[in-house]
């Protein structure tokens, strides 16, 4: 069987802007043998462009092309549900920039929807501006659910915590698009030309990577160097089909990842 590979990219393949060892290999393994790859994440800051820039500086070569991002994944989203429709955004260039190029207008005056996504500046303007649209009827979407995001001090409030904000003071739930929603890895599918029955997901987290990857119909690898450890996945009432201590445990075998 040949295999396609979806990858989760913090504690998988990087960890705070450092290789994490092996990755390179793999990526150069799965290069070098044509095998469709994405690197996938739910950071709706960057571009792309701006991913491969910072992949390249801890020695991961990873192709525009094999990037995936929840600002992605909203996009095509929106453009399935609404083409040419117009957006309030809360959030950063990749975020901006994907909807712009599915053709989408950015306005603060009755947009059809409200979309929220990561930024490091959230504004109370912005904020209390995105409550009062979505109490006038526009829909509510968020990029991704993650509460907090991590940073050298600590913890950040991230897109899932002010989507909390807007969805206690207004009582409507945005729609997530991202991890652990499985929209977001059959979207990557559909970007490969990938079927779900010979694609896998590598992650380091239970609760959004293993979980969106079983949904979507993916065979699944929870890699130790992350968020989940081996006693903390035991916790969930499902499995991932393999746990390996690293990505690295893949190089030389990326051919065959689950052997019998």
């Amino acid at each position: 069987m040949r295999w396609t590979y979806l990858m989760d990219m913090d504690g998988v393949l990087v960890h705070e802007e450092h290789l994490i060892p092996g990755a390179d290999a793999v990526i150069a393994e799965l290069t070098s043998a044509d095998t469709p790859f994405l690197v996938l994440t739910n950071n709706s800051i960057y571009t792309p462009r701006d991913l491969r820039a910072r992949l390249l500086r801890t020695g991961l070569d990873v192709p525009e092309k094999a990037i995936w991002t929840s600002a992605l994944a909203t996009a095509r989203f929106l453009d399935t549900q609404r083409p040419g429709g117009s957006a309030y955004v809360i959030g950063e260039a990749g975020l901006t920039t994907a909807l712009h190029e599915i053709g989408y207008v950015l306005t603060d005056r009755d947009p059809d929807y409200v979309v929220l996504g990561e930024t490091r500046t959230y504004s109370f303007t912005a904020i209390t501006r995105a409550i009062r649209l979505v109490e006038q009827g526009a829909r509510f979407i968020a990029t991704n659910p993650d509460a907090t995001g991590p940073s050298r001090e600590g913890s950040l409030p991230a897109t899932g915590s002010v989507a909390a904000l807007i969805e206690r003071a207004t009582g409507r739930a945005p729609y997530y698009v991202g991890k652990p929603n499985p929209l977001m890895m059959r979207s990557g599918l559909r970007s490969l030309g990938a079927h779900s029955e010979n694609t896998l997901m590598i992650g380091d987290r239970m609760d959004t990577d293993v979980r969106s990857g079983l949904e979507a119909g993916l065979r699944t690898i929870l890699v130790l160097t992350g968020i989940s450890g081996r006693d903390t996945a035991e916790l969930f009432p499902y499995r991932p089909t393999r746990v390996i201590d690293s990505i690295a445990d893949l190089v030389g075998h990326t051919g065959n990842p689950f052997p019998e």
